[in-house]
């Protein structure tokens, strides 16, 4: 058994307020140590770390913050196997997609590492006679992190990575169900040489949170996971004077038009319905297609692929499972609880993902691919994000009517439409109501250098992850009108202008 502590001023840090939750193996079922659950007084003092690191830090050259990055992004893939591993033991997806997640997290670093360029600010020269103007992109001072179990490397590194480069400190409360893999980069950070204080982790549960929410000296919070918690993180912080950005949940459509490839969309659709078992909030859940035809191949379609999907643990298995159990008990009942749901209103079940079990692996948190088909928009399994491998068919008989049934979700996290016709595609991306939007693409996560973020209920808050949104939000403008008297100009000086 391990026991996964806080991680404050480049330390392990034991908690000293006997109480722990349990970590499991989801597809073991099996605990395989504890994490610490820290007091109000701990996650201060975590705070109180990052503060006092904050001057320093902040006064440190920008170039000399990206180095920091540059070692930590190699020493990320250093360490990659070992940190996927981490992932795959406590989350429970497969190895390749633990892997895939670093990968996405370390383009962000790659990203922050363009701090000097992204971080410059802009001049006006003569703004009037003699008087320029310049705008200073500062840190904010200390800031917070909550990040949700489906991606407990990936999402911290939507964070902390733009914070810490823009020269803020910062405070990371974790998942408290896969905290491994967060406190291992944290000791990565130190090893990469990150001072004391600047990057500090409190392992926790809402006792925890609700300080970092509260605490006059956190200046911003940034936070992943459902829409009930982020609209409480949204609205705490943001009673309390702090900047925030709340990403809540998603029911992410995709549609299919007559003249899509039936090949590619079955293909496209089967790893984002069910890859990382439904557990990504860019997951597509709802097939929405335009016709009776459509609809009737694609099940077919989807049937016969479902039949051959390998489902098993995520390490130790050759060839490796198409995806692996689900975080927890709970959230696997949670599921089930849906699938029933969606049956007794009445849609038609085409594949059954209850009383699935893994041969050697019976106490796992598993739960079978599941396939719905006759969905209406009445039914708990399309209004509600389900958060598992069940996908939902919905069918319409026109582009018009699939577009009103996106738009007038509550949610507006993620979408696709899969066509071959331009005019469609354009229009789709216009007027639909979603904030990430792709055209053949399943599964349209941005690019580090662009922002993620939806719309509606998705997210709370006006600015989005990483990008320039993240750059924004981990500073604050300052703009600079200046003046200068004729005075005596300064000496010659011989010797290579370097920064000092």
């Amino acid at each position: 058994m391990t026991n996964v502590t806080n991680f404050i001023n480049n330390t392990r840090t034991p908690s000293e307020s006997g109480r722990t939750a349990p970590v499991f193996n989801p597809a073991t079922g099996e605990q395989s140590g504890t994490v610490t659950l820290s007091t109000a007084d701990e996650t201060r003092t975590a705070i109180a770390a990052a503060q006092a690191a904050f001057p320093g830090w902040s006064k440190t050259p920008s170039v000399v913050r990206a180095r920091v990055m540059f070692k930590f992004k190699e020493l990320l893939e250093r360490n990659r196997d070992k940190l996927a591993e981490l992932i795959t033991l406590e989350h429970g997806k497969v190895f390749s997609d633990a892997q895939g997640e670093i990968t996405r997290g370390m383009e962000v670093v790659e990203f922050a590492c363009g701090i000097p360029h992204l971080q410059k600010g802009e001049h006006s020269l003569n703004v009037g006679r003699n008087i320029d103007s310049d705008s200073l992109m500062q840190p904010l001072g200390v800031c917070a992190g909550i990040s949700p179990f489906n991606f407990p490397a990936m999402v911290p590194m939507w964070m902390f990575p733009v914070a810490i480069a823009c020269g803020n400190t910062f405070v990371m409360k974790p998942s408290e169900k896969d905290p491994s893999a967060t406190l291992f980069i944290a000791e990565l950070l130190a090893e990469a040489g990150l001072p004391e204080g600047v990057f500090n982790l409190v392992n926790g549960d809402k006792e925890a949170v609700d300080v970092l929410l509260t605490d006059e000296r956190v200046q911003a919070v940034s936070f992943v996971g459902s829409t009930p918690i982020a609209q409480y993180i949204y609205s705490t912080a943001s009673a309390n004077g702090k900047r925030c950005q709340a990403l809540g949940g998603a029911k992410n459509h995709m549609v299919v038009m007559p003249d899509a490839d039936p090949e590619q969309v079955v293909n496209s659709l089967m790893g984002a319905a069910y890859g990382s078992a439904g557990e990504r909030c860019m997951a597509i859940s709802v097939a929405v297609c335009v016709g009776d035809e459509v609809a009737d191949n694609l099940v077919e379609m989807m049937k016969s692929e479902i039949g051959q999907m390998r489902v098993g643990p995520g390490l130790g298995v050759e060839p490796e499972p198409h995806m692996g159990p689900v975080v927890s008990r709970e959230h696997q009942q949670k599921i089930l609880s849906y699938i029933s749901s969606g049956v007794e209103q009445g849609a038609t079940l085409v594949c059954d993902g209850r009383d699935f079990k893994v041969e050697g692996y019976e106490n796992g948190f598993f739960v079978g691919p599941t396939l719905f088909d006759n969905v209406t928009t009445e039914m708990r399994i399309y209004q509600e994000e389900i958060f598992g491998p069940v996908l939902v068919v919905v069918r319409v008989d026109s582009f018009d009517a699939a577009l009103k049934l996106i738009n007038d979700h509550e949610y507006g996290n993620g979408t696709a439409l899969f066509t071959r016709d331009g005019d469609t595609a354009r229009q789709f991306e216009e007027n639909v109501q979603v904030g990430m939007v792709g055209i053949n693409v399943p599964i349209p996560v941005p690019m580090a250098f662009h922002c993620f973020g939806g719309w509606k209920r998705s997210i709370f808050g006006a600015l989005n992850m990483h990008g320039s949104d993240g750059v924004r939000f981990f500073t604050r403008m300052k703009t600079v009108t200046r003046r200068w008297p004729t005075g005596i100009r300064a000496g010659a000086e011989f010797s290579m202008p370097t920064m000092k």
